[in-house]
């Protein structure tokens, strides 16, 4: 059942591995091999266990540059928290980031473009001496058409406190389907008919920046964090499922920049 509390220990490995324990079930990777879903968000698991919600959890994990951790959950699905990855990774400092095990201090590229392109979707990731990484939407609100953010280190504070946002006229029926039942003004920005916002936005362009967070939640799902790759990403109108696929075609293309 979805929207149950969830108690989530986090607690530090050497194995290299990103590992989800869900109640008594046997422990899963977190990697693109283990995405059963990606319709409203990112399910991952094996066999009887499954995490539901993780991006934002990645993504935080991305920001800290952790790659071994134990994520212990007493439910299935990832706390929304307040709908970015901010309280994660106030979390993760808190406790103290300085484990060596838990950095991959190397940069990576790609030995080739990797392209997706499918109708106004595409993803395009380019070898490059530096990391550039561009998001487009084309949303039917008069402040997301034709919009794009760029990711810098200046605004990368903006990206991860964005929250994860939806179309208000959607939402009854997304809880009818089981979906967004925790879904509060504080977790969740809500696109407006008369061409408003549910709530006050955190920085302009908010809605992107979210889609950026879920990019760079998703792309680390290769083993490899997006944020150490020496490549142009561009990205434009995609989402979860076209994330993943894009994932799933990087991954055997990563290479250590010598």
């Amino acid at each position: 059942m979805k929207n149950k509390p969830c108690e989530v220990r986090l607690v530090p490995s050497s194995s290299g591995l990103i590992r989800y324990f869900i109640k008594d079930n046997k422990p899963f990777e977190a990697c693109v091999d283990n995405v059963l879903a990606t319709d409203h968000c990112v399910v991952l698991g094996k066999g009887k266990a499954k995490a539901i919600l993780t991006e934002h959890l990645t993504a935080a994990l991305a920001f800290c540059h952790i790659n071994s951790i134990d994520i212990y959950m007493s439910e299935e699905e990832v706390p929304i928290l307040d709908g970015s990855s901010k309280i994660w990774i106030e979390e993760f400092k808190k406790a103290g980031i300085d484990k060596p095990f838990m950095f991959r201090p190397k940069h990576y590229t790609v030995s080739e473009p990797v392209y997706y392109l499918n109708g106004k979707t595409s993803v395009v990731i380019l070898p490059d001496k530096e990391l550039f990484m561009s998001y487009a939407v084309n949303y039917d609100h008069p402040e997301e058409t034709r919009r794009f953010v760029n990711y810098n280190t200046k605004n990368s504070e903006e990206i991860i406190e964005a929250r994860t946002f939806g179309f208000y006229r959607d939402l009854k029926k997304f809880q009818m389907l089981g979906f967004a039942q925790g879904v509060t003004e504080e977790n969740t920005l809500g696109f407006m008919d008369d061409g408003s916002y549910s709530t006050t936005l955190r920085s302009d362009s908010e809605p992107i920046k979210h889609k950026m967070l879920d990019l760079i939640g998703d792309l680390y799902l290769t083993g490899v964090n997006p944020l150490d790759l020496k490549c142009q990403i561009l990205a434009k109108e995609a989402g979860h499922a076209v994330h993943v696929k894009v994932a799933k075609i990087l991954k055997d293309k990563i290479v250590e920049c010598k």
